[in-house]
């Protein structure tokens, strides 16, 4: 991943990382430059012709959630979390999504119509095409996947060391699941801390 799409996971990363430093510097809206309330989750918008993700205050964020993306080319990121209770992936199908590891999200480009893999690393986001007749196998695992996978909203997954999590959520929460791998990965398997982490991480999309 490079350009404007790795420039929008830099910034959720930061954020992610400096949440709950008192030092930090104010933040402000990405969009208008008015300063974000410290402290509270703000929401993002999507530019769908870059991929860049930026951060939105109260105002910008209401002025897109109705429908005045058009002219910017923006999109809201939705906050709602789905869990899929009783989708599964087995192994030979994600052997065909062409995805070398167990924990992945996948997203449909706005541009293309492609659905597109993206896999945290410790050198961030890695991302590939994903082959459309294995992906409509996936679609076939939850009613809910062929109308809800979009360029904002990702199915992410999670099948490492015997988890079997599979779950819509908004992009920024995938670049932030990014952050956690790329800060806490260590040696070759990524040791056990990144992975207790990414636990939590899930644990944590159950909550308010």
């Amino acid at each position: 991943m490079s350009g404007p799409r790795m420039t929008g996971l830099r910034r959720v990363a930061r954020q992610a990382a400096r949440a709950g430093n008192r030092g930090d510097q104010e933040q402000r809206c990405d969009l208008c430059a008015e300063p974000l309330p410290t402290g509270h989750p703000h929401r993002h918008v999507l530019q769908s012709a870059t991929g860049a993700v930026s951060c939105a205050c109260r105002a910008c964020a209401v002025l897109f959630d109705h429908g005045t993306a058009s002219a910017g080319g923006y999109r809201l990121l939705p906050q709602e979390r789905r869990r899929l209770d009783g989708c599964r992936v087995d192994d030979a199908l994600w052997a065909g999504l062409g995805v070398p590891v167990s924990l992945a999200f996948f997203t449909r480009s706005g541009e293309t119509g492609e659905i597109i893999a993206a896999y945290p690393s410790p050198l961030g986001a890695l991302r590939a095409v994903v082959p459309p007749d294995s992906w409509q196998e996936v679609e076939k695992c939850h009613a809910d996947l062929p109308e809800s996978v979009t360029d904002v909203r990702a199915l992410l997954v999670h099948r490492a060391r015997g988890a079997s999590e599979h779950w819509l959520v908004p992009l920024d929460d995938c670049y932030r699941l990014v952050a956690v791998v790329r800060a806490h990965w260590k040696g070759l398997d990524g040791g056990p801390e990144v992975w207790q982490r990414v636990d939590d991480f899930f644990h944590e999309l159950t909550g308010p």
